[in-house]
């Protein structure tokens, strides 16, 4: 991932989900067959690999036929070993044992989902090495490998894929991304390879797209078999030409070019590796047994259907009378993310319904949850409900835009109320720079940036002068 931007959260599915799809992977599965299928005859070699003459036999225990039969065994029992579910008893004699972590495949979904990480830690490792061919070609006379004349650095190679799963994951679980959807394989090549500010790619920054995409279709298919993605490989037609000219993607048909998604099983596996790596990577449902104060200020980031839905999750814990006093006592604050807890605050509440009127009720007289009060009860059409103040509107106006600022930036729907006040209000800006809240000043100073009328955006300007001056600032 390019930024240190906070990540979106993920909805990850039930646990006992994931683990029944990570046992069904084919990697997993067939390890799991392997570890169960040795026993005192089977031997490996130096390396903890099944001995040459045994492959036959371990592929037809899997029911593997074809070239990539014994290919596909190795792979197995590779993962089988890596994973603790055979453990090797006598490293000169090959001899092996049933590993203690077989037993943990039936046992609790985090049990199984721990395997299948160790797994696909493996399968990560071998996905950024190149052909096993080439690595032999270069063997020095030490018998090590000689990675200058290979043009493979093995670090940056993991950084690469590193980088791309992560690219990925961002795409997957960004409110205007791809969602369940597939992502191009250019697309995702272009991620890593073309620079932000490029308008227009050159032919070698075309080029090396192109080398990306082939090193990346290399790779996702060694990834699928652990069901971290679904893989649909770039056509065979197309590859066949990568060593004369980068073929022009053509949009009609891209999927031509490889089309790549992310499974529910490979969301989890990306945001446990993320986690690892102290990276901040929230999930839905995180929430869920704080405080109303960690759920104001934790959602404070997030896109609003997955606001909605942390939020929905941490009301269905609570009684709804309760949980609205306990929004409102985390909304209040002079601070400057006051602002946006109290908006999170006000759609939280919308979920809540009518039970929560006498709450609302109860912050009528207070200053900075009053004005909300009056708008949720008349929004609902409850009757007695005191006529706001003028220093109360403006102030709740004031901390409207604040929280809009604060949640969505200079963006058009902000631009929009901001021409709307100004409109509706014609001494807007006389009264409003003399508003008691910590905000003003900045808001003031926002709205001079975003109205499209010179004449009014001065006033504005004018009005946050006087307001920070006023402010002592």
């Amino acid at each position: 991932m390019s930024d240190s931007s906070p990540l979106p959260p993920v909805r990850l599915h039930p646990e006992a989900e994931l683990a029944r799809a990570a046992l069904s992977t084919p990697l997993l599965a067939r390890a799991a067959r392997l570890a169960r299928w040795a026993g005192e005859e089977t031997r490996v070699d130096a390396g903890g690999g099944l001995v040459e003459e045994q492959l036959p036999t371990a592929a037809a225990e899997l029911a593997l036929t074809g070239e990539d039969a014994a290919a596909y065994a190795s792979e197995a029992w590779r993962a089988a070993v890596d994973t603790g579910l055979v453990e090797i008893v006598d490293e000169e004699e090959g001899t092996v044992t049933t590993g203690a972590d077989l037993a943990l495949l039936t046992g609790s979904p985090q049990d199984v989902l721990g395997v299948w990480l160790t797994a696909l830690e493996t399968v990560l490792a071998d996905a950024s090495v190149p052909d096993l061919d080439d690595l032999v070609d270069t063997l020095d006379e030490g018998g090590e490998v000689d990675f200058a004349s290979l043009d493979w650095d093995p670090q940056a190679e993991q950084e690469f894929l590193d980088g791309v799963l992560g690219n990925l994951y961002l795409l997957t679980v960004s409110e205007d991304g791809a969602g369940d959807g597939p992502v191009p394989l250019p697309a995702l090549a272009a991620s890593m390879i073309v620079p932000s500010d490029m308008n227009e790619p050159t032919n070698d920054v075309l080029e090396q797209v192109s080398d990306a995409m082939m090193r990346l279709d290399d790779q996702f298919r060694v990834l699928e078999p652990i069901g971290i993605v679904e893989y649909q490989p770039v056509d065979e037609a197309l590859m066949a030409d990568t060593d004369e000219e980068p073929a022009a993607v053509d949009d009609t048909d891209v999927s031509r070019y490889g089309m790549v998604r992310l499974t529910p099983l490979g969301l989890y596996g990306l945001r446990s590796r993320l986690l690892e790596a102290g990276i901040a990577a929230p999930a839905v449902g995180d929430l869920a047994d704080k405080g109303a104060d960690a759920l104001l200020d934790g959602t404070a980031g997030f896109p609003p259907s997955a606001a909605q839905a942390e939020t929905e999750q941490w009301l269905d814990r609570r009684e709804p009378l309760a949980a609205a006093r306990e929004l409102l006592g985390a909304a209040r604050g002079s601070d400057a993310g006051a602002p946006l807890r109290r908006l999170r605050c006000q759609q939280a509440l919308s979920l809540v319904g009518a039970v929560a009127e006498p709450a609302l009720r109860e912050v009528l007289d207070d200053a900075e949850l009053g004005g909300l009060a009056r708008v949720w009860l008349t929004e609902r059409g409850f009757g007695d409900v005191p006529a706001p103040s003028e220093d109360m509107v403006f102030w709740l106006t004031v901390d409207t835009v604040a929280a809009q600022l604060a949640a969505e930036g200079n963006s058009e729907e902000l631009q929009g109320l901001v021409e709307g006040l100004a409109q509706q209000h014609g001494g807007f800006f006389a009264a409003a720079w003399r508003v008691d809240h910590p905000a003003t000043a900045d808001v003031l100073e926002a709205m001079g940036r975003l109205h499209p009328d010179k004449r009014v955006a001065k006033e504005a300007r004018k009005a946050a002068f006087k307001a920070r001056s006023q402010q002592g600032g």
